[in-house]
């Protein structure tokens, strides 16, 4: 079907077409003028998604991306409008109870039912943009629109500063007993250091510990210092008790040895010379000969006092080298026991200190609990208030009438097709080729139509006929 046909059929029963438009336009306009009169009231509010400066410090301060439609849905709830109906105190009317009653027979609860009722005629818009978010709320009275839209206001800034503290109050309670039970490990870890502490006698462990170990390290100076001396006295000894005592060093730098080898040798020189002189029995040679011997014995008593004095020594040496070791492994094994107890003593240092940490974090998080639980301030706050439309906000005439021509324009269209494909007739001839499928060869007008088309033509050449010029 092309346009032709189709301005041929609307051409052919725009009758019916104008009848259903009509009709659908005076029904639309009847039931807008009957319906009753809705108005809209909006109040808005903004909400602050920065936290206060207490829990910026424990949480940061990035609200979440959910956060205005968790806000959305917070408005949305029961438990906000059944505040409302609690705080306009509509469970109480009796008018309100006796409709309850008769809508439900007193099945369930009757705060929820008119938190139903409230819910159907609200409507909560979000902004695109920002942080506002308005609340509207649709009634016959623009009043009662107005006063239900502030009260869902106040309901919602109510219930968002109960959301903050309740938990709040709840981890309060949480971290007040947690706290009790980290003092009591807090004393009983310094309980258990003070009681190892007077058993153990320390006062300054690390002070004494220090003090022992340098005491330990002057023993161990001594004892390589001893067992120097005891090595070098060990040789002096063999040397001494061997052939060569008499080239030891204490020896040679004792003076007595030295004044009589000097007379020794003087005499040996005087015995000689004697000896020469005066022959082997002379009274002086062999007197000589005596004080000589006498010389070398006090000279060989001399160097056996000497030598011995080495042996003392080195017995000296060897008994202080081991009363030196002696003393360094008792040294040794004390600074040990310390530094056992030391150890010991630090793990219940660690102890306590651990058991105070725990202790500071958990008193830490119950000051930041009752402070928030203590809290006055909601994240939410009234930016306009709801106030009585002048206006309705439904039905809306202007609007109504033109989705009503729209609407009665399709369907008288549909109603006409309808009436076409129900009755079909040809009305050009291009319905006769599209029906029969055969090209038209001519088309016949009907009778008498022809000489009446060319009646005027015929009276008007009989009227200015004689007055006509011929041509030339």
């Amino acid at each position: 079907m092309n346009l032709t046909q189709l301005f041929s059929i609307l051409r052919a029963r725009w009758l019916v077409g104008t009848l259903v438009l009509g009709a659908t336009l005076l029904t639309t306009l009847v039931i807008t003028l009957l319906l009753p009169k809705q108005y809209a009231a909006t109040a808005s509010v903004v909400i602050d998604v920065k936290p206060d400066p207490l829990s910026v410090m424990a949480y940061g301060g990035m609200p979440s991306p959910g956060f205005m439609a968790t806000q959305v849905d917070i408005i949305q709830s029961d438990r906000v409008a059944q505040r409302v109906v609690r705080n306009l105190k509509l469970n109480e009317n009796p008018e309100v109870r006796a409709q309850w009653m008769e809508a439900t027979g007193g099945q369930g609860s009757m705060d929820a039912w008119i938190a139903d009722s409230f819910q159907k005629n609200m409507d909560v818009k979000p902004s695109r943009e920002s942080n506002v978010v308005s609340i509207s709320y649709r009634a016959p009275d623009p009043r009662f629109a107005a006063g239900l839209a502030n009260a869902f206001v106040q309901a919602y800034i109510e219930t968002s500063l109960e959301l903050r503290v309740d938990p709040a109050r709840q981890y309060s309670s949480f971290f007040e007993v947690r706290s009790k039970e980290a003092r009591e490990a807090v004393e009983k870890a310094q309980n258990r250091l003070s009681a190892f502490q007077s058993e153990k006698g320390i006062t300054a462990a690390d002070e004494r510990l220090d003090i022992e170990n340098t005491r330990l390290n002057e023993l161990s100076t001594q004892l390589v210092a001893l067992q120097a001396m005891s090595s070098e006295s060990g040789s002096r000894q063999v040397q001494a008790q061997g052939s060569s005592g008499d080239k030891i060093q204490e020896v040679f730098n004792s003076p007595v040895v030295a004044g009589l080898k000097s007379d020794i040798s003087r005499q040996e020189a005087r015995l000689q010379e004697v000896n020469v002189k005066l022959g082997d029995n002379h009274p002086q040679v062999i007197e000589l000969k005596a004080n000589l011997s006498e010389l070398r014995a006090r000279m060989d008593s001399e160097i056996k006092r000497i030598t011995g004095g080495v042996t003392v020594s080195y017995n000296i040496s060897k008994q202080r080298e081991a009363q030196v070791r002696a003393d360094l492994d008792a040294q040794r094994t004390k600074v040990l026991a310390m530094k056992a107890v030391r150890d010991e003593g630090a793990v219940l240092v660690r102890e306590l200190e651990n058991a105070q940490r725990s202790y500071d974090a958990v008193l830490a998080r119950l000051n930041q609990t009752n402070l928030e639980s203590q809290t006055t301030q909601s994240s939410v706050n009234l930016l306009s208030p709801a106030v009585p439309p002048v206006d309705p906000a439904s039905p809306k005439k202007l609007l109504n009438m033109v989705l009503s021509f729209l609407v009665g324009g399709m369907l008288a269209l549909g109603t006409i097709m309808v009436m076409e494909m129900m009755d079909r007739r040809v009305r050009s001839s291009d319905d006769i080729a599209m029906a029969l499928d055969l090209p038209v060869i001519g088309v016949l007008s009907k009778p008498g139509a022809q000489s009446r088309r060319a009646l005027p033509n015929l009276m008007k050449q009989r009227v200015l006929g004689n007055s006509t010029p011929a041509p030339r």
